[in-house]
Parts: C-alpha cells; structure tokens; sequence
C-alpha cells in the first residue's frame, strides 16, 4: 500500500511539473529532442528517476542533505547526502556525467538543476550502500567554504525532488538502524566532536571505535546462553533431550558475570568525570586569597580581586583544560558569620558546591597560622572541621575518606616567614591532614607546586582512558547495569523456588544490558537453543 501512494506521489510531481510549463504528454515525449531549456530535462529526467526509485523495492526512505563541516566561512566545506536519491543527485548536480568510481574523489563542476549555471568546481565522491557511514547510498560535494558557494549547493538539492534538509543527527541515527553503530559507538562519536582535552579525545574515540560496546555485547552473548539454557531446560527436560547439570553451569556463569558487572560499576565515576569535567571547588574564609588562586589557574582575571571582605557573593565557574584532563574550577563566598542575606545566600551555595566537588581546594591564610608546628597543625585540623565542614560540635576525623581529595592550600607565603612553616606539608598525613601547599599567589612562589599536585588528583580520578578496559561514560549505562545486576541477584534469589520466574529475571537482565547498545531481540535465544541442544533432530 506505501508503494502505491509513493507511486501516486510520484506521477503527481510529473504530471504538476507539466502544469507548470503548459506543456502537453507529446511535448514532454518529445522533451529530449527539442531545444528547450537544459534545467527543464534535468527535472523532468529527475522526476522520473525519482518515481522508479520510489516504485523499488530497495526505497527505504526519503532522501536527506546537510551541511557536515562547521559553519561559517572556511577552506573546504562538506556537503552530504544519504538515502535512495542519492545516485540522482549527484548525477544531476554534475551535469548527468557518469558517476565516479566508488569511494573515490574526482573534480567536478556543480551545476545548478534549475537553471544550469555554475555553482562551483567540487571534489564529489560516491559511496553505494551498505558500505558508506549510514549503510545506504550517500554521496559528498567538498566545495570551496563560502558562504554563498555552500548557500548555492543546498539550495540546489533542495529543489530536487525527494531530498530533504536532514534533521539534528539523522545521519548517525541512520548509521544506528542500519546496524553500522550501535548505541554506545553513537555516543562515543557525539562525545568525540565535543571533546574539549586530549584525554576527552582518547576516551570518545576508544568508544567510537566499539571497545564499550564490544564489553557489553559479550555479557550480552553469556546471558543469552544462561537464559537458552535455562529455558531449554523448562520446555523440554522431561523429554531427556537435555543433560545433567545445565543449571548448575548457569548458576555459575550468572555468578561470574554478575561480579565483573560490580567491578565494572565500582569504578569511581572515571569515565563519567573524564567525560563531564573534574569538579574542583576553592573555598575558604574571606580574604583568604580564593580569587586571586582562581586567577592564578585560570592566567586572566576572571573573578573580582578587592580587600573587601565578602567580594564575591556567588559561584564563579570556569572550564579549564589541565594536564589533557577538563577541569570546572569553582570560586566560592568566603565563609564568615554575617546577618548580610545576600552574603548568606552566597554562602549555602558555595557549602552547596562543595558537597558536590570532586577536589576540594581549601584555601588558608598563612598569616593567621600559628608558627610553632603542633599548634599550626591544630589550627588546620580547627579550620577544616568548624569552617570549612560547619561542625564545631564533632570531634576531628582523620579517617574520612573524602579528605584524601582535598588540597589545603597555605596562601600569602610572602608575608611570613618560610623557615617557620617549611616542614608543615611534611607531617599532614601523620595528623590526618589533607595534602598541604605552600604558595603565594601575589610571588607566584609554589604555584607549579600546586598545580602538580592539582593535575595528579585529577588525573587519578580520570585515570588513562587507553588502559585497562573501558569505562562507563554515560549516567544511562549505569542505570541499565544496576538494574541488570539487580535483576541477576532475584535471579539466584528466586532460583530454587521458582525456575520459570527465575528465568524471566534473566530475560529481564539481558534486556538491560540490550538497551545500553540498542540490541533487543528474541531471535538470537532461539539460535542458542536449537545450536546447544538436539532437540527434535
């Protein structure tokens, strides 16, 4: 029925185009030997090619083109087309010369299909499905990146009829459903165009390349064994086709694989941070010197530096690139006892972020610090605890975990003495203290010291996206995996009780892990099955 109405479609272009030139059926017969205008035989030569196309049994879709490469005004900009018009469009653009060897690049010149002129002299390709980035048949037009050239082009194949300016990510979407990515490769190639740091690049780029998805497909391959197995074993062991101790070997392998998945989650978030940016929040009491580190870090003057106490009232957010690895960098409101509501609003906020911070930079005033050691250590231990973390009524816990990700940061060194404070970062850990760092932000003195050790805890957040296996990068992988892993525990929970509802906790689990890279389906248990056991013969 779709084929018909495409026909009936078709032959109205046809019979509209007639119309519209008040031309009659002998004319348009006759249309290839008259002298009439050339943009004329192109469409009417392209209108018919388009009813065929839409009358085949190959036609899938409508045809879509899009600008590839950035916009604005550039060397060579990449104009792509995809879907069954293809070969048409790129014919009628070149002035209906042969089409090019396939994958291969060839100058042509651009012509404009309604009226013949010259648009521009372009490199063209031609790829036929399946082998092309979305599996079906796309071309490419490399022409010179101005404006008005590119305007021209897309104007061009908009008159044509059957293209379509594509929609936001519908060439990869069409890569998805023809099975040349699958759902974690889409997300790696979203992920590499907005890769900001070198680290963020090598990520999305072993994503891309299906390392993730090859992770994910071969839990998928074990889960769909268990759940043929098990499933085998409901249908048809009375019938004694089936052999001793197929669900133990299920029990076993939903065991194995339900504990790489929990190793796979306990990860830290590294590929999460690696892909979202390390949140690092500065904090501290006023005129500690907060904005003036954030300055320092970012070498431009993007927060407010004044000797009045309480300048910055809300959170100064920057993105930063340190080491290869993203960093947020957070400037917050000095922490101070105030009836100023605005201060106090300022104030949550920055207590806000720093629940949320990945690293923590406290920033001290040195001069403030007592100089014999055991009270400076006292003094610190004070500070983190009644200021930084709001409890004066709790004893000091030098256990907590979270303090191994923050930096106290001694600013105004040169104001004091440096002899009388040289062996303070030396002891922090004996006193459970975090990581401490001498430095001035006026001299500059112990900046690359902070920066070092700043680049180290982000680092081993992140961790190196081209070692070990592959990390989750997404909130939505997590999500599906958890509940995987939830479903695999009601599996073993429900196991001896009931095997048929066990067994539908396991189809419930291979769905999950399914939906990470968009492969749902019955047909590869039923392979299983009839692969595994001699059933029927």
């Amino acid at each position: 029925m779709d084929s018909f109405v495409t026909f009936l479609t078709g032959i109205g272009t046809v019979r509209k185009l007639k119309e519209d030139k008040g031309i009659g059926q002998n004319s348009l017969h006759q249309m290839g030997n008259e002298s009439s205008s050339s943009s004329l035989k192109l469409q009417c030569a392209f209108h018919a090619s388009f009813v065929r196309t839409q009358c085949s049994d190959t036609y899938e879709r409508r045809t879509i083109f899009a600008l590839s490469s950035g916009h604005g005004r550039c060397g060579v900009a990449v104009i792509r087309v995809s879907g069954p018009a293809s070969r048409d469009a790129l014919s009628f653009l070149t002035g209906r010369r042969p089409l090019p060897p396939a994958r291969a690049a060839v100058i042509r010149p651009l012509l404009d299909p309604r009226s013949g002129e010259r648009l521009d002299v372009a490199l063209v390709l031609w790829f036929p499905g399946p082998r092309s980035f979305t599996g079906e048949d796309c071309c490419e037009f490399h022409v010179h990146g101005g404006s008005a050239v590119v305007s021209g082009v897309l104007q061009a194949l908009g008159s044509l009829p059957g293209l379509h300016p594509a929609e936001a990510g519908e060439f990869t979407k069409r890569a998805f459903q023809n099975g040349k990515l699958d759902l974690t490769e889409v997300e790696g190639l979203g992920d590499l165009i907005h890769a900001e740091t070198e680290a963020q690049r090598r990520q999305a780029l072993r994503q891309m390349a299906g390392d993730l998805g090859q992770l994910y497909r071969a839990w998928s391959e074990r889960l769909t064994r268990c759940l043929a197995h098990a499933e085998a074993y409901i249908d048809f062991s009375e019938d004694d086709n089936i052999e001793e101790g197929v669900l133990d070997t299920v029990d076993g392998d939903v065991c194995a694989l339900l504990r790489e998945i929990d190793n796979h989650l306990c990860d830290s978030r590294r590929g999460e941070r690696l892909r979202e940016g390390v949140h690092v929040a500065i904090v501290g009491v006023t005129n500690a010197g907060k904005s003036s580190l954030l300055n320092a870090v970012c070498q431009k003057p993007t927060a407010i530096v004044s000797p009045v106490a309480g300048t910055t009232r809300d959170v100064v957010e920057t993105a930063l690139n340190i080491g290869g690895y993203p960093v947020l960098l957070s400037d917050t409101a000095g922490l101070r006892e105030t009836s100023d509501i605005v201060e106090q609003e300022g104030m949550r906020r920055a207590r806000q972020r720093l629940k949320q911070a990945d690293v923590v930079v406290v920033v001290v005033d040195t001069t403030e610090l007592p100089t014999d050691l055991t009270e400076a250590v006292h003094f610190l231990q004070d500070y983190l605890n009644k200021v930084i973390l709001h409890k004066p009524d709790e004893e000091w816990d030098k256990s907590s975990p979270r303090l191994a990700d923050w930096i106290v940061v001694c600013n105004k060194m040169d104001l004091v003495q440096v002899e009388d404070f040289k062996k303070l970062p030396e002891i922090h850990q004996e006193h459970g203290l975090p990581q401490v760092c001498m430095l001035s932000c006026k001299t500059g003195n112990g900046f690359d010291d902070f920066l070092h050790l700043l680049r180290e805890k982000v680092e081993k957040m992140c961790g190196n996206p081209l070692a070990g296996s592959p990390s989750l990068t997404q909130a939505r992988h997590r999500l599906h995996l958890q509940n995987c892993t939830q479903y695999l525990k009601q599996y073993h929970q429900h196991r001896d009780l009931d095997i048929v509802l066990a067994t539908e906790y396991l189809r419930m689990a291979l769905r999950q892990l399914g939906k990470i890279t968009g492969k749902i389906g019955v047909k590869e248990i039923l392979e299983v099955i009839f692969r595994d056991f001699c059933i029927g013969k």
